[in-house]
C-alpha cells in the first residue's frame, strides 16, 4: 500500500503495531491525542488528533487505502467520555473512510461487546451483542456501524474482539490471552485477506482453554500459535479458588461484568507494566 493509516498510536496495543505495519506500506500515518510519541519510523509521519473531530479525519485519512482503527478509551468510563472517544470517534473514522474511498476499516473491537455471555457457552463470531459496560456497548455501536458501512456504502470492516493481549497474570488469562506476536499475525491477516466484506474475529491465541469459537472467520487465515497453558499451573497455583457463581468468573468480561457502570474494570486485571 501507499499509505496505511493507524490510530492509537500511542497506546500499549498500537505501540506494539507500528513497526509491523510500516511495512506493509510506503506511507505510514499514526496518530493519537498524544502531542508526541517515541522516535518515528523511516517511513512514519506522526499526527496528533482528536477521533471526536470529524475534519481532522478526513483531513487524516487522505489518500489512504486502509485505517487500523485501535484509538480509544481502553477501560470502562464514564458515558460522556465513551461517548466523544470510543462512539463518536468511531462514526468519525467510517465517515471519514467513505468520504476518502478507504477499501477497508480494521478495527479494534473487544470481549466486552459480548462480555456477558457466559464462558461455558463457547460463544461464535455470530454471538449477538450482550456488552458488559458502556465501554463494550461502545464496541457493539461500532460494530453494528461496520456492518452499516459495508451494506450501504462498501466499506470493508474487520472487526477483531480481543479478548486480554496482555502478560498472563490470574486465572481468565489462561483462556483469554492473546500474545503480541499473536496480535501481530492478527492485524495483518485483517489487512492482507483479499476479500473481507464485514467480518469478525476473535483476538486470542491458540489456548487450550480458549472459551471462543473462531471458526466463522477462517476466511480470514488467522493461525495462532502461541499458547497460555504454559502459564497455567503457576497461575492457579498462586490464585483463590474460583467462585463459579461469581460473574467475574463465569462471564466472557472477566471483571468487567461485574463492575459499576462508568468504573474501571482494568484495575482488577493485575495488569504487568510493560
Amino acid at each position: 500500500m501507499k499509505k496505511l493509516v493507524l490510530t492509537g498510536a500511542a497506546g500499549r496495543l498500537g505501540s506494539h503495531l507500528r513497526e509491523p505495519l510500516s511495512k506493509l506500506c510506503e506511507t505510514l500515518v499514526t496518530t493519537d491525542i498524544a502531542p508526541q510519541i517515541a522516535e518515528t519510523l523511516p517511513n512514519e509521519t506522526y499526527v496528533s488528533a482528536d477521533l471526536g473531530d470529524l475534519d481532522a479525519m478526513v483531513a487524516l485519512l487522505e489518500g489512504a487505502e486502509m485505517v487500523v482503527h485501535f484509538g480509544a478509551i481502553g477501560d470502562e468510563a464514564p458515558f460522556e467520555k465513551i461517548l466523544h472517544s470510543n462512539i463518536l470517534g468511531a462514526y468519525n473514522i467510517w465517515e471519514a473512510a467513505w468520504r476518502n474511498k478507504l477499501r477497508r476499516v480494521v478495527y479494534a473491537s473487544s470481549i466486552h461487546a459480548v462480555g456477558m455471555h457466559r464462558k461455558t457457552e463457547a460463544i461464535g463470531v455470530d454471538a449477538p451483542h450482550r456488552p458488559d459496560t458502556f465501554y463494550g456497548l461502545a464496541k457493539c455501536f461500532a460494530e453494528d456501524l461496520a456492518s452499516l458501512y459495508w451494506d450501504k456504502r462498501g466499506i470493508e470492516a474487520v472487526c477483531l474482539r480481543i479478548l486480554s493481549a496482555a502478560q498472563p497474570t490470574n486465572p481468565r488469562a489462561v483462556g483469554s490471552w492473546l500474545s503480541y506476536g499473536d496480535l501481530v499475525h492478527l492485524v495483518e491477516r485483517a489487512i492482507d485477506t483479499p476479500v473481507a466484506g464485514f467480518s469478525v474475529v476473535y483476538g486470542v491465541s491458540n489456548n487450550d482453554r480458549s472459551p471462543v469459537d473462531n471458526s466463522g472467520a477462517k476466511h480470514l487465515g488467522y493461525h495462532p500459535k502461541d499458547n497460555a497453558e504454559q502459564f497455567a499451573k503457576e497461575i492457579y497455583a498462586a490464585a483463590e479458588p474460583l467462585d463459579p457463581t461469581d460473574l467475574a468468573n463465569l462471564c466472557h468480561g472477566g471483571p468487567f461484568a461485574t463492575v459499576p457502570l462508568g468504573e474501571s474494570g482494568v484495575a482488577f486485571l493485575n495488569l504487568k507494566d510493560e
